[in-house]
This record gives structure tokens, C-alpha cells and sequence, in this order.
């Protein structure tokens, strides 16, 4: 498949329907449409609670940004030695709230012994490159600082994410390894938003239901500013930019096969494996961008999420990386 229109016919059958309504509804078409969906969320925010697990807020003071608000969910009856997970929504960089993935909060909690910190980051629509990527790196420092209060080993802090939160969690991966501060033993970015220059055949002229060409541009233009469109883009803003993939955590993703995103993420995974790290990734036909967000009662949708599960589960088990200072002792 290479770019071309993306028929009906083409989406599986489980969720066919709901792509067709959303094609007619839900179109992004230019930045100011981010910006009027983002007025929402704060509405939204008070609808959604969490079930199943207990959520409380935390504001911190981070570099570059005074009041950086954090969701820290745990079980309701924690154990202590918890895999420190920091999982960052998605949005296109432009929109959203960590409320919104209660869902997938939900299910790792149910799934491994974990405590889930999700950063409130800034968002393009007010504030561009590097601040959400900035206020996503350092909640992992804190994380690692705080561990012991919040009851997570320091040798296991994973990094994960969807949509943009996956390209995130992939920046801040990268930035990990490259700054030495902190460790990171698995990371997780589903369907990951990657690659500012849209030159994979999945990503020209996409018109799949939820995210296509036009709503990748518009939201890489917001995020990047004025870097958009130059040679200059730092591969912490676009990782798929990024030449050296050595000494990267285990990583595994998802991808649906008519999304934009699914080339890029196979390329990231192709070069994560050819540079000795050993990264999974799994292509579900027929199927768009967050499908299991959007149709998660579909079978698709529920095959998708015990996969991406089970592969946590495996992590929480078997992934580990001991922290730089602990190293020099």
C-alpha cells in the first residue's frame, strides 16, 4: 500500500463502521482546529475518572516550567519494588491531558505490579519544541530522584507512550541514553508520531480515518515552529531522525497497516534491531490510527491490547537497568 486513498473496503470489518463515521466527523484541518479542541479538555478532564486503580496529583517545579502537574496512579493496595512507569498521552504534541489515558493506566496496573506517573506537559498550541519534550524528560528525572517514596525500583523505570506521547517517549529515551542521567530499561511507543518530513509511502497522501497527511502537517508545523521544513530539526523534536540507535532500551509497538505512522515505526524498529537492540512491533490489517482507542471494544481493538499487555508484562519481569550512579559506586 503506497500512497494512495484509503477505501472502505480496506478497514477491517470490526471497525469499518466507526471509521466511517469518524472520516465524516473528525477532520484536523489546519492549527486552529487544535487549538478549538484543545479548549475542552478541561472539561473533559473533569469527566474522567479513574477505575480501578487510585490517582492522586502532584505539582512540581521543573526546569523551564513553574507548575508542572503530574497524575501518579497506583494499585489500590500498592506493593512495594514497583516498576516505575512514565506514560505520556498523545495529541499530535498540540492537544490532550493525561486523564485521557486512564484506559491503558488501567489496564498496566491490572496487568504488573507498577506506579504510572503522566505528566501534564505543555502542549504546541501555547508553547513549541522543546518544552513538551523538556517537561517529559525531567518528570523521568524526578521519577528516579523520588523512587523510593514512590515505591518503584530505580532499576526499572520504563518510558511509553501513544501517538505523540510515543514519539516523546522515544525522544525521551534518546535523551536519556545521550545525557547519562538517568536510565531507562524499556520503553513503549505505540504507534509513535516520528518523522517530521512525511517521506515514507504511508505517510503521502493518507487519508485513513482519525489521522492523516493533512492533520500530520498541521500538527508537526505547530510543534516545530520555525524549524518546520528545515535540515535543522533536532532528532529529540523527530527521532526517526536519529543515525545512532545503540545502547537503547528493549522496546516493542503497535501499529495499524493504513495509518501514516506505520513506515516510520517499522523503520524505528528495523534500526533499533539492526543496532543489536532487541525491539518487537506488531502490524494489525485493516486498521487506523489508534483503532484501540477509538473501537476498543472491537476484536481487533482487544487482540491489539492483550498483546501490548503481555509484552508489559514480560518487561516488568525480565527488564532492568541499573542507574548511573549506582554504576560508579
Amino acid at each position: 500500500m503506497n500512497d494512495q486513498r484509503i477505501t472502505s473496503g480496506m478497514i477491517h470489518p470490526s471497525i469499518r463502521l466507526t471509521g466511517r463515521i469518524l472520516r465524516r466527523i473528525l477532520h484536523f484541518k489546519s492549527e486552529t482546529t487544535f487549538v478549538r479542541l484543545q479548549r475542552l479538555m478541561p472539561a473533559a478532564r473533569r469527566l474522567i475518572r479513574p477505575k480501578g486503580f487510585c490517582c492522586e496529583q502532584q505539582t512540581v517545579a521543573v526546569p523551564g516550567h513553574s507548575r508542572l502537574r503530574l497524575l501518579i496512579c497506583r494499585p489500590r493496595k500498592p506493593r512495594p519494588e514497583a516498576v516505575g512507569l512514565l506514560w505520556l498521552h498523545g495529541g499530535g504534541y498540540a492537544i490532550g491531558t493525561p486523564e485521557q489515558d486512564f484506559s491503558f493506566i488501567q489496564k498496566f496496573i491490572a496487568a504488573a505490579n507498577c506506579v504510572i506517573v503522566s505528566p501534564d506537559y505543555r502542549l504546541s498550541v501555547q508553547s513549541p519544541y522543546p518544552a513538551a519534550v523538556s517537561d517529559c524528560y525531567q518528570t523521568l528525572l524526578w521519577m528516579k530522584t523520588h523512587a523510593r517514596l514512590l515505591g518503584i525500583r530505580p532499576d526499572q523505570l520504563f518510558v511509553g507512550g501513544d501517538s505523540a506521547g510515543g514519539g516523546l517517549a522515544a525522544a525521551v529515551t534518546l535523551m536519556a541514553r545521550d545525557r547519562g542521567e538517568v536510565s531507562v530499561a524499556f520503553q513503549m511507543p505505540l504507534y509513535p508520531m516520528l518523522d517530521d518530513r512525511m517521506i515514507t509511502p504511508s505517510s503521502r497522501n493518507n487519508d485513513a480515518p482519525v489521522w492523516d497527511t493533512r492533520a500530520n502537517k498541521a500538527a508537526w508545523r505547530l510543534y516545530l515552529g520555525d524549524l518546520y521544513g528545515t535540515d535543522t530539526v533536532p532528532v529529540y523534536a523527530a527521532p526517526a531522525r536519529e543515525t545512532d540507535f545503540r545502547g537503547l532500551p528493549p522496546a516493542y509497538t503497535f501499529v495499524g497497516e493504513l495509518e501514516p505512522f506505520r513506515d516510520e515505526t517499522a523503520q524505528y524498529i528495523s534500526r533499533l534491531n539492526e543496532a543489536g537492540v532487541q525491539a518487537e512491533m506488531d502490524v494489525y490489517p485493516g486498521c487506523f490510527h489508534a483503532f484501540d482507542i477509538v473501537c476498543a471494544h472491537a476484536s481487533v481493538a482487544r487482540r491489539a491490547a492483550r498483546r501490548y499487555v503481555e509484552r508489559f508484562q514480560h518487561a516488568a519481569k525480565t527488564c532492568f537497568a541499573r542507574q548511573p550512579d549506582e554504576m560508579d559506586m
